[in-house]
């Protein structure tokens, strides 16, 4: 009898255990995939607009050991083609080669495209119409919440003389939009259901991420007036680990680049250390600024916007700072009818205090370049919502050989807010005088009745090209 208990005790034991042993263990539910983190996310419009940005992406990668990724809103389709034959479709799937080859000899090997079209003009609102705005910043706040950066980089979002590219002011755009949505649970949830044991299995299931700091590079043609906008960096010091000055690496970077800049990439080829040295320190034929700002945009904890840039990435956060523009706190709208300058111009104006971008800087009194001998536009924005019959005098005062096409009376809907452009012809220069052309003043009175609503001012260079207004 005992050795049958025993027997059936010992039985027990032996089909109870693996269940208490199950019971026991502790499941390990699987976290983030830790080979896309990122400690620098660069978010850029187009094939090679990350080398605005190179030398301090390779003191970050090589010297200081961050992990970068990248961003691209566009493939550079309708680029330039300069090396072969190749446009439209074939040209982008080039360029895109062309990056990731880039951006995997400075060791970075997460490389992503949005589906943005390439859109060559200098208005923002073009590059977001055409970009499909909504369904890529939702694929911005994906990729953000997937490589969880600290650190954004991008364009600047704001209208300087330069190249002035749209697309590169929606780079900026879009990053800033991302990096306020994609800490908040609310903001395209679905990224963040996760996955059901039935059916539901195409569930995302990521996490919210706030990335800390923003900052911006400036494609405007005179870089001294962000100095002392952000942090600093030389790009002619040596890197320790590397043993060559980081803009080196940066060129060898560049080089990948040969639909773009194919005569000037193959005569950098041929120049020795010293020549290639004594070209890049020449402000004229050097391809960065040294040092290299990189442009505060803001931090979700507080920080000076010249700290350094992985300095207080924790703290105390950061409330939203004052917007002022040209010295003075914008006015709210009130019952008398508000005119401004409207466009990129107008919406940049919005943006900034919505996304609490108030040290940015702003070009003061706006400016623009463009062709000479081509249309002027000067978009107008009037709030008059409590006026709804509204009458408006144009004129206006400006440089010599350049007339108001559109100048006169203007009656209103009756709306809330109404846009409408003036159009001013500007002359054709001799090249004499494109050589010694300076920027000038236009500008556009705004009356109502007797009563001066506005005067609108526009910093205007007139150049032989240029990407269109």
């Amino acid at each position: 009898m005992m050795k049958c208990l025993r027997s059936f005790t010992k039985w027990m034991f032996l089909a109870i255990f693996p269940l208490l042993a199950t019971a026991q263990t502790t499941k390990t539910i699987p976290g983030a995939d830790d080979r896309f983190k990122a400690d620098i996310l660069v978010v850029v419009a187009h094939p090679d607009d990350e080398g605005a940005v190179t030398p301090y992406l390779a003191r970050a990668i090589y010297d200081l050991h961050k992990r970068v990724a990248v961003v691209y809103g566009t493939h550079g389709g309708s680029g330039g083609n300069s090396y072969g034959k190749e446009r439209a479709g074939a040209l982008a799937d080039i360029r895109e080669i062309e990056a990731r080859d880039a951006c995997a000899r400075l060791g970075i090997k997460n490389v992503w495209f949005l589906d943005g079209k390439d859109t060559a003009s200098q208005n923002v609102l073009n590059s977001l119409a055409s970009w499909g705005h909504g369904e890529n910043l939702e694929k911005l706040v994906q990729l953000i919440r997937l490589t969880r950066p600290d650190v954004i980089i991008s364009s600047l979002p704001g209208v300087f003389i330069g190249e002035d590219h749209g697309d590169h002011q929606a780079a900026g755009v879009l990053s800033t939009e991302a990096f306020d949505l994609a800490g908040d649970p609310a903001v395209f949830p679905s990224q963040l259901a996760a996955a059901m044991p039935q059916r539901e299995i195409y569930q995302e299931n990521l996490n919210t991420w706030q990335p800390k700091k923003l900052y911006f590079f400036a494609d405007a043609q005179d870089d001294k007036q962000f100095a002392g906008s952000g942090p600093a960096y030389s790009i002619s010091e040596v890197s320790p680990s590397q043993k060559k000055p980081y803009w080196r690496l940066a060129i060898n970077a560049a080089m990948t680049h040969l639909t773009q800049y194919p005569a000037e990439i193959h005569a950098l080829e041929n120049l020795n250390d010293t020549e290639l040295q004594k070209r890049m320190s020449d402000p004229e034929t050097g391809w960065w600024s040294d040092p290299e700002t990189l442009i505060f945009g803001k931090s979700f904890y507080v920080s000076k916007p010249t700290a350094d840039v992985f300095a207080n990435l924790d703290g105390k956060p950061a409330g939203c700072l004052d917007l002022y523009v040209g010295g003075q706190i914008r006015d709210a709208v009130g019952a008398a009818p508000q005119v401004k300058l409207g466009g990129p111009w107008g919406f940049y104006d919005d943006f900034r205090k919505e996304h609490c971008l108030g040290t940015l800087p702003v070009a003061n009194p706006p400016e623009i370049a463009i062709k000479e001998g081509s249309q002027l536009s000067v978009p107008i924005d009037v709030e008059h919502r409590d006026i709804p019959a509204l009458t408006l005098n144009l004129s206006a005062d400006l440089p010599p050989g350049w007339t108001l096409l559109s100048g006169g009376t203007y009656a209103l809907p009756g709306e809330a807010r109404t846009t409408f452009r003036v159009e001013i012809a500007t002359p054709v220069l001799s090249g004499a005088a494109l050589k010694t052309a300076k920027p000038e003043i236009a500008t556009v009175h705004i009356k109502d009745g007797e009563k001066t609503l506005a005067d609108i001012r526009l910093k205007v260079w007139l150049r032989s090209g240029g990407l269109p207004q």
